[in-house]
């Protein structure tokens, strides 16, 4: 329970992300930059806190190539996320196409997620 506890600063970073994220589609176009610069903050600040959690628990780790596998995958997510976001605020590809990625990447992201941290609470 107490690698759970580590991730609540990332999560709530995260379902505050989603909020802001999905106020932020609500409002319409052209985005409102305080919301746009809102949500673009507040997920960088998920991720930096994610990835200096994650730093620290991993050092004692069992299934660490399972672990790193997955956290691959949640930071092509994240990647995709940020290049997603950036393209449909300038509006330089098929906003459709970038919108369905910017849907999927964070469900692929938060299951890759749960996966981490079912390996990291189970017990050997």
């Amino acid at each position: 329970m107490d690698t759970l506890t580590k991730f609540t600063l990332p999560g709530i970073a995260l379902l505050l992300t989603l909020v802001f994220g999905i106020w932020l589609s609500s409002s319409g176009k052209p985005y409102n930059g305080i919301l746009f610069n809102i949500h673009k903050l507040i997920a960088l600040g998920a991720v930096i806190a994610a990835v200096i959690q994650l730093s620290k628990v991993l050092k004692g780790a069992d299934s660490l190539t399972l672990i790193i596998a997955l956290l691959v995958v949640a930071g092509l997510c994240a990647i995709a996320l940020f290049a997603s976001g950036a393209l449909m605020s300038m509006e330089k590809m098929d906003y459709r196409l970038t919108l369905t990625i910017h849907q999927i990447a964070p469900v692929v992201m938060v299951i890759a997620l749960a996966l981490v941290a079912y390996l990291l609470m189970r017990k050997p």
